[in-house]
């Protein structure tokens, strides 16, 4: 099925959602203001602290005749991170995690995309933090289509991913008297994303 497949289509509507792959194949521009990019860490091995990074932009190449020809890039300013806390967030912003005078930005560009069928897609691709790259894999629901009231064309998709922070360099931790860590290394990644075709 295409990438802008919809679940429970029928051979009948086969010929009818090919011609809507097509119209909606394009160049995209994702759009901050409905697109979210979150994380989930988990603290003192009790609870879960969730986060967000309020400053990026990005862009998407969708192929719907052949989703392995789509790609995604982003780039992620630092020191947008948002957890709820001010202390908590100026502690990210530190030396002891992001470094953000030093690494300002995180960058994520794929280099493969795959449909698993139904809505469902994988993304594989290069994420940079601390000037370490490394592949990550992103699991990807397309959530649909639609026309928005000022006449933009929107695509949405969400998706998750799990990496350990460790093997970006970000290693700060601290001991509890109980045993375990104050910070989780595996860190839950989280995408909520609108993207608006391009004229």
């Amino acid at each position: 099925m295409g990438i802008f497949g919809r679940k429970g289509s029928t051979p009948e509507t086969t010929a009818d959602t090919g011609a809507d792959l097509t119209a909606l194949t394009g160049e995209y521009t994702i759009d901050p203001a409905h697109t979210t990019i979150g994380f989930t860490a988990r603290h003192a091995m009790v609870t879960n602290v969730k986060g967000a990074f309020n400053d990026f932009t990005g862009s998407l190449h969708l192929d719907g005749a052949d989703p392995s020809k789509s790609t995604a890039s982003l780039d992620i300013q630092m020191a947008s991170v948002e957890t709820g806390s001010a202390d908590r967030d100026g502690h990210l912003k530190s030396s002891d995690f992001f470094k953000i005078d030093e690494f300002p930005v995180m960058t994520f560009r794929s280099t493969k995309a795959e449909a698993l069928g139904g809505d469902d897609y994988r993304i594989t691709g290069d994420l940079s933090i601390l000037g370490t790259t490394k592949p990550i894999t992103i699991d990807l629901e397309f959530n649909g289509a639609a026309k928005d009231p000022f006449g933009n064309e929107r695509v949405g998709f969400e998706g998750k991913a799990e990496i350990l922070r460790s093997e970006w360099g970000l290693t700060w931790n601290a001991a509890l008297e109980t045993g375990g860590v104050l910070v989780s290394d595996k860190i839950k990644l989280n995408f909520d994303i609108s993207a608006i075709k391009k004229a």
